[in-house]
C-alpha cells in the first residue's frame, strides 16, 4: 500500500522548525495571490512552463505536487510567494519552509527530466509594489535527491505508521455494528440513504423529525462507509456547541468498540482555545509559541495515540508538551479520521478544512447537523460591517505627533518592476529597498490623513440620507477607494510596532479588509446599505454601512463541489427550493423525508384562534395568553416553555404570568447568557418538576435542547415567529424577490419562521414515550399557507381563550 503525500504536507511535517509566529504581516488575500503568480509568469518567455505537475515515489512514499513554473532554456524551477510590505518580516519558520519546496521540486524535476543540475529560484514578489525578489541557488541533482532522501526518511516512519493505522481503522470500521440492540424508528431509513449518498459520491439534504437520533444515524453509516468508498475525512460540522458536544458522545459510543483505532478531534473556536488572550501569537509574546514546531512532532504523536481528542484532551496534551491547545488542533486534524467543528471551518471565507481538503485532494464526507441554521451563518459569514464609532475612536486614540518609520511604496502601473537577486539567505530577511521608495517620514501622519479621508467619504455617503435606513445599489467607488487607502495606511502603521491603540488598528484593518474582499465580489446577492443610528457622540450621529449577504449560494457552491459527498439534515428542511436556492445545492442533490416515529397521540397542538401577536396587538395579547398559559398549568401542572418574538415581549408576557399565578415558579432568559447561565437555565427543568421557563424563539432554548420525558410536557408559541416588517427586512425580501421572482415574502418572512416555530415544537416529543401539548397563540395559524408548513402529522385542535381549569372550549381537530 502506498502512501500519497504533497510536496508542502511533507515539507511542513520535515522541514518546518522555530516559533509559532502570527503576529501581523501584510498576508495578500487568495485573490491577490492568484493575481500575483499571474503576473510573476507573464513577465516570462514564451517558452516558459506553468503548473508542471511532479511526483516521484521514494519505498512506500508518493509524493506529488506542482511547480509554479519552469524556464526549459535557462534550466530554472520557479517557486513563487506573494506577500505584503517587509520581506523581512517574512518569518524564519516560513523562510525553510519555503527553501523545503523549492528543492523537493527541484529534485521532481531532475528525476523527469533526467538533469544533473538545476538552478532553483524563490520568487518573493510584493502585490502592492509589484517587486520580485529572488533567491536563486544552482544545485546538482545529487544534492537535491539527498535533500528528498532526508525529507522522505523522516516521514516514511509516519507515512508507514498512517499506513497501518488506516488500514486498522479500516478494518475495524468494516466490522463496526450498531451499540444498541438496534435502530429507532425512522433512524434506519436516515442511516441507509446516508450510506447510500455516500457511496454515490452526491449530496443529499434529509428533512428528518427530531428526536430519532440524528447525530447517530449520521455518523455511524458515514464511519461505515469510510472502507467500503475509500474516504479520507469525515466533517461533522454544527452551528453550535451543543451540537458539537452529541456528536463527541456518540462517536464515544462508537469508539467503545474493541479495537476501534479512530481518530477524532474537536475544532473550538480560537477563543474558548487560547491558554494566553493578554498575549499575541508569536514566540517572542507567548511561551505556548515560543518553539512550537520544535516540540510539535512529539506532542502529535503522543495525541494521535489517545484518538479521542476532544476540547479537555487536546488542552491537556498541548499544556504537557508547552504547545498553543488552538493551534496544536489545527496540526492535528490533517491527520484525524473525523473532525467536529463549527460551520465556519469548512465553509467560511478563509475556511482551513476546505483548503486543505481542495489541496490534499481529499475525499471528505461533509455531514452538516441542523442544517437550517447554515442559511443564516453562511449569510453573516459573507456580510461585512464597519462602524463610523470605530473609526472616530482610532482617530482619537492617534498620538499628535509620532515618528513613524516608513509607508508603503507603490511601483507605477503597467510595467515591469524590476527583479533583485540575492545571494545568500540572511540576507533574504533583510531586504533593503534599492530604490529607496519605502522611505516616508511618517507612518503615523500618513494614517491620519488616509483615517481623515475615510471619514470625509463616510460624510459624504450620508449626505443625502434623509431617513435612519438606506439601500444603496452598490458600494460607491469613491467611498470604497478611500477604504483601500485607509488599509494601506493601517498596514504601514501596524508594521511598525505598538502603541495603545495597536489592536484597534488590528481589528478596524481586518474589518476593512473582509469588507473590500466582500465589496469585490458584490453582485444580486448581497445589499450594501447604511444606517444612521440613534444614538449621538459629540452631537454627531453615530453611522454603520454594511454589506450584508442574502443568497449565499455562490459562496458555498464551491464548498459543495469540494467534498466527495455532503450530507445536510435538520427536522426542518422544507420547502427544498428555498434551501437549495438559497445555499446553491447542486440540481443533483437528492431530497429525502423521513417520516416521524411518533404517533399523532403523543403530541396535543392548538391553535388559539382569538389571539393575534402581530406588533400593534401585542400589548392587548399579554392577558390572553396569560390566560391560556395559567388555565393550562391549572389542568396539567409541570415544567413548560414560552416562546416570544423578543425579549421585551418576553419579560412583558412573564410579568403578566406572574399576577395571574404568582405562586408558580417562572425563569426568563436573559441576554448574552454565558454557557454557564444558559446550564443553569436547562437545570431548571428537573424530571416531575413544575415551573415555567420563558425564552425567544429562534434562540438557543428553541432548538438543538433534549429535555426528555416530563423535564418538558409542553410549549406556548406565543408568535407566528416572522421576523419584524422593517427596512432591513424589506430590503432582503427585495434582493430575494429579484433573485427568485415571486418568492421574496415567502423567503425572506415565511419560511424563516415557520421554521422556528417547528423547531421550538420540536423539544416537546424526543422519544416514543413522550407526551405532551404545544400551544400556538395565533390566529394565522390558521391560513393554508401557514398550515401547508407545519408538520403532516399534527393534528391541530382549536381553542379558545378561556377562564379557569375547564377544558370545555377546546374544538374539534381539524
Amino acid at each position: 500500500m502506498s502512501y500519497v503525500v504533497s510536496v508542502r504536507t511533507l515539507c511542513e511535517f520535515a522541514a518546518r522548525r522555530g516559533d509559532l509566529d502570527l503576529r501581523f504581516h501584510l498576508a495578500p488575500s487568495g485573490q491577490e495571490g492568484v493575481a500575483g503568480h499571474r503576473i510573476v509568469t507573464s513577465r516570462r518567455p514564451a517558452r516558459y512552463q506553468k503548473e508542471i505537475s511532479l511526483q516521484a515515489q521514494y519505498e512506500a512514499l508518493t509524493v506529488r505536487g506542482r511547480a509554479d513554473g519552469f524556464d526549459p532554456e535557462a534550466n530554472r524551477l520557479e517557486e513563487i510567494k506573494t506577500y505584503r510590505g517587509r520581506l523581512r518580516d517574512v518569518s524564519a519558520s516560513h523562510g525553510s519552509l519555503h527553501r523545503a519546496q523549492a528543492r523537493l521540486y527541484g529534485h521532481l524535476m531532475c528525476r523527469k527530466l533526467k538533469l544533473d543540475a538545476i538552478e532553483l529560484a524563490l520568487v518573493y514578489f510584493n502585490v502592492a509594489t509589484g517587486r520580485e525578489t529572488v533567491r536563486s541557488e544552482h544545485c546538482a541533482a545529487a544534492d537535491l535527491e539527498r535533500h528528498f532522501n532526508t525529507l522522505c526518511d523522516e516521514f516514511l516512519a509516519w507515512a508507514q505508521q498512517e499506513i497501518r493505522h488506516r488500514e486498522r481503522r479500516n478494518e475495524a470500521l468494516q466490522a463496526l455494528e450498531l451499540p444498541f440492540e438496534g435502530f429507532r424508528d425512522g433512524q434506519r431509513t436516515l442511516a441507509k440513504a446516508v450510506y447510500r449518498g455516500l457511496r454515490d459520491g452526491g449530496h443529499l439534504a434529509i428533512q428528518a423529525p427530531t428526536g430519532i437520533g440524528k447525530t447517530m444515524g449520521t455518523l455511524f453509516p458515514a464511519l461505515k462507509a469510510v472502507p467500503a468508498q475509500g474516504l479520507d475525512k469525515v466533517f461533522f460540522l454544527t452551528a453550535k456547541t451543543s451540537g458539537r458536544n452529541v456528536a463527541l458522545h456518540a462517536l464515544r459510543t462508537l469508539r467503545d468498540s474493541p479495537d476501534m483505532p479512530l481518530r477524532v478531534v474537536e475544532l473550538a473556536a480560537r477563543d474558548h482555545a487560547c491558554e494566553h488572550p493578554d498575549k499575541q501569537c508569536h514566540g517572542e509574546s507567548c511561551p505556548l509559541a515560543k518553539g512550537f514546531y520544535d516540540r510539535l512532532g512529539k506532542a502529535r504523536e503522543q495525541a494521535l495515540n489517545a484518538g479521542m481528542l476532544d476540547r479537555a484532551a487536546l488542552r491537556r496534551h498541548a499544556l504537557e508538551h508547552d504547545l498553543c491547545p488552538y493551534h496544536l488542533g489545527g496540526e492535528l486534524a490533517p491527520w484525524c479520521d473525523v473532525v467536529v467543528g463549527d460551520y465556519n471551518y469548512y465553509f467560511d471565507v478563509g475556511a482551513t478544512l476546505h483548503a486543505q481538503a481542495v489541496a490534499q485532494e481529499w475525499r471528505a464526507a461533509v455531514l452538516v447537523d441542523e442544517a437550517h441554521n447554515l442559511v443564516e451563518r453562511a449569510r453573516a459569514m459573507y456580510s461585512a460591517t464597519l462602524r463610523l464609532h470605530d473609526l472616530r475612536a482610532l482617530l482619537r486614540a492617534m498620538p499628535d505627533s509620532a515618528q513613524g518609520a516608513a509607508a508603503r511604496g507603490r511601483a507605477g502601473h503597467g510595467t515591469a518592476a524590476p527583479t533583485l537577486s540575492i545571494p545568500d539567505q540572511a540576507s533574504l530577511w533583510q531586504e533593503a529597498d534599492p530604490a529607496g521608495s519605502l522611505a516616508r517620514p511618517s507612518a503615523c501622519k500618513g494614517l491620519r490623513n488616509a483615517l481623515n479621508s475615510l471619514a470625509r467619504a463616510w460624510t459624504a455617503l450620508l449626505a443625502d440620507q434623509a431617513g435612519a435606513y438606506h439601500r444603496h445599489s452598490a458600494p460607491p467607488q469613491p467611498f470604497v477607494e478611500s477604504l483601500r487607502q485607509a488599509a494601506g495606511a493601517l498596514s504601514d502603521h501596524l508594521e511598525q510596532g505598538a502603541d495603545s491603540a495597536q489592536d484597534d488598528a488590528l481589528r478596524f484593518y481586518f474589518d476593512i479588509q473582509h469588507f473590500l474582499r466582500m465589496a469585490e465580489s458584490f453582485g444580486p446577492h448581497s445589499v450594501f446599505e447604511t444606517t444612521k443610528l440613534l444614538r449621538h457622540e459629540a452631537g454627531q450621529a453615530l453611522s454603520e454601512c454594511g454589506i450584508r449577504n442574502v443568497v449565499p449560494a455562490p459562496f458555498l457552491k464551491p464548498r459543495f463541489e469540494a467534498a466527495h459527498a455532503c450530507v445536510l439534515f435538520s427536522a426542518t428542511l422544507q420547502p427544498s427550493p428555498f434551501y437549495a436556492d438559497v445555499l446553491g445545492l447542486p440540481c443533483t442533490t437528492a431530497w429525502i423525508g423521513v417520516d416521524t416515529p411518533f404517533r399523532a397521540e403523543q403530541l396535543r397542538v392548538r391553535v388559539v384562534r382569538d389571539i393575534s401577536t402581530r406588533y400593534a396587538d401585542r400589548q392587548a395579547s399579554l392577558a390572553p395568553m396569560a390566560e391560556v398559559i395559567a388555565a393550562q398549568y391549572a389542568r396539567q401542572p409541570g415544567n413548560y416553555l414560552v416562546f416570544a418574538s423578543s425579549f421585551d415581549y418576553l419579560h412583558q408576557l412573564a410579568e403578566a404570568f406572574g399576577g395571574r399565578l404568582p405562586a408558580v415558579p417562572i425563569w426568563t432568559q436573559s441576554r448574552d447568557m454565558d454557557e454557564a447561565a444558559r446550564a443553569q437555565f436547562l437545570a431548571r427543568f428537573e424530571a416531575s418538576g413544575q415551573g415555567i421557563g420563558f425564552a425567544v424563539l429562534g434562540g438557543v432554548f428553541a432548538e438543538g435542547i433534549d429535555l426528555p420525558g416530563d423535564r418538558l410536557i409542553g410549549a406556548f408559541i406565543a408568535t407566528l415567529g416572522l421576523p419584524q416588517v422593517n427596512p432591513v427586512n424589506e430590503a432582503l425580501k427585495q434582493c430575494l424577490d429579484a433573485s427568485f421572482t415571486g418568492r421574496g415574502y415567502d423567503y425572506a418572512y415565511l419560511y424563516p419562521g415557520l421554521r422556528k416555530v417547528v423547531q421550538a415544537a420540536g423539544r416537546i416529543i424526543r422519544t416514543p414515550q413522550d407526551a405532551g401539548v404545544v400551544y400556538l397563540m395565533d390566529d394565522r395559524y390558521n391560513r393554508p399557507a401557514v398550515r401547508r408548513l407545519l408538520p403532516s402529522w399534527w393534528r391541530i385542535e382549536q381553542s379558545r381563550v378561556q377562564a379557569g381549569p375547564s377544558d370545555r372550549h377546546a374544538g374539534d381537530a381539524v
